[in-house]
């Protein structure tokens, strides 16, 4: 899906508005390992993910790295808070494979969400959808069996175990490795 149809698939509109709104995004190509912020940063950019898949992170104090979402081709990313509050990230966002984005600044989405009031409704529906997404992945580390959490992560990213290195799935699945090639096997 590319961004003219996520955009579209949300909210009606015209032909001008939409030319309008995406006349306000930069394409952007970026390499296998970038970081596009870190923690400490205020995100100034939300990122479209036209191709490719990147992740959160944060970084605990023994130095290791947790993930805490992936983004895959057809969504928003961002470090939402940082971004929408312009407040310091506690979140790394880093690109896992070299990957083509649309970015729009902070600046250029306040434009437009006083110029449209279909901008300010299609935030909200992303903003629904982002928070119920995380919902969906908390009640999972809580609730969920390891081997449910994984089920539940391939629904979501179908092709990322090919894709993502292991040590990032399992952080972000909340287990060791160990715990995830056993699960990894019994498939």
């Amino acid at each position: 899906m590319d961004i003219t149809d996520f955009l579209t698939a949300q909210i009606t509109f015209s032909h001008d508005e939409l030319n309008d709104i995406l006349a306000h995004f930069n394409k952007e190509e970026v390499q296998k390992n970038d970081l596009l912020l870190k923690e400490g940063q205020i995100c100034k950019k939300l990122y479209f993910v036209h191709k490719g898949i990147a992740r959160s992170y944060y970084l605990k104090k023994d130095g290791k790295d947790v993930t805490q979402w992936f983004f895959g081709q057809g969504v928003f990313m961002s470090s939402a808070d940082s971004f929408f509050n312009q407040t310091a990230s506690y979140y790394y966002l880093e690109v896992l494979e070299t990957s083509v984005l649309y970015s729009i600044s902070h600046e250029k989405i306040t434009l437009l969400l006083e110029k449209y009031h279909k901008v300010e409704k299609f935030i909200r529906l992303l903003s629904i959808s982002m928070l119920t997404k995380v919902v969906h992945k908390l009640n999972a580390i809580q609730f969920q069996t390891a081997k449910e959490r994984y089920d539940y992560m391939n629904s979501e990213f179908p092709d990322i175990s090919h894709r993502v290195a292991l040590s990032h799935i399992a952080s972000y699945l909340g287990m060791n490795q160990a715990t995830l090639s056993r699960i990894r096997k019994i498939k």
